[in-house]
């Protein structure tokens, strides 16, 4: 588990035989020129939803403005100042028709999620999914469900081991040049269970590379404070294709 100290609407929305959908405006005078509304649903093997945050706004313990407010989130990430992309776990409209999406929170303790009022983000679909294998060692990127590739990597040693859990991107981090956790860090919505806070960060996991002294720790083996360690190559691959908000499922 490292920190990372790095360089640093609303959409138009309706409700189609029931699901809840975005969609983009016409042409004019060619109404059968829109294309078809995609849901905004809970995330599968195939597809997820981000919501990337446009203004501050409260996430809250039900999908109305009257409900209780269990956090403030922000347009920029606390580390780096980078923008911040939240997964979608499920949409919802309240009884006035306004749409609220419940996102995963980007804090203590895991899995914690809340609702937001969707005009407050752009909504928008990834295929891109990253499945973690603690006891494989082994990474694997899916598109649209299929494998795209797998690698090995370092996971949390048993004393501070990566935790399970569905999680996303967080925020992605540039390194500085010979930065011994390589070009970028990826951080997670996923904390340590066994650290309260590492190095002056708040025990945030993260996926990320290797130089230095990490390369003393093989690939597929079990040395790390909990993050996620692979090769630099690799994780400057996933850095062009990750945006804050995608799924990372660790099993």
């Amino acid at each position: 588990m490292s920190p990372a100290r790095g360089v640093r609407g609303r959409a138009a929305l309706l409700t189609a035989a029931g699901a809840l959908a975005v969609s983009s405006p016409a042409v004019a005078d060619s109404p059968a020129a829109a294309p078809a509304p995609l849901r905004v649903a809970a995330p599968t093997a195939k597809l997820a939803w981000t919501a990337k945050l446009t203004y501050p706004t409260a996430a809250r313990s039900a999908p109305r403005r009257g409900a209780r407010e269990i956090a403030q989130v922000t347009p920029t990430a606390a580390w780096d100042g980078g923008p911040v992309g939240l997964l979608v776990l499920g949409a919802k409209r309240d009884e006035a028709g306004r749409l609220w999406v419940r996102v995963q929170l980007p804090e203590r303790p895991n899995g914690r999620a809340g609702w937001i009022d969707a005009d407050y983000a752009r909504l928008s679909p990834t295929p891109w999914r990253i499945v973690v294998d603690r006891a494989r060692r082994r990474a694997t990127a899916f598109r649209s469900g299929r494998r795209v590739r797998s690698w090995r990597v370092v996971v949390g040693k048993p004393s501070t081991p990566t935790p399970r859990g569905l999680f996303a991107v967080y925020e992605r981090v540039r390194q500085l040049p010979g930065s011994e956790l390589g070009p970028w860090v990826l951080h997670l919505t996923a904390h340590s269970n066994t650290l309260l806070n590492y190095g002056g960060g708040p025990g945030r996991v993260a996926l990320h590379g290797r130089a230095g002294p990490l390369l003393a720790d093989p690939l597929g083996s079990a040395r790390s404070h909990g993050c996620i360690r692979m090769q630099n190559q690799i994780v400057r691959w996933l850095a062009a294709r990750l945006r804050p908000g995608t799924p990372v499922e660790i099993r």
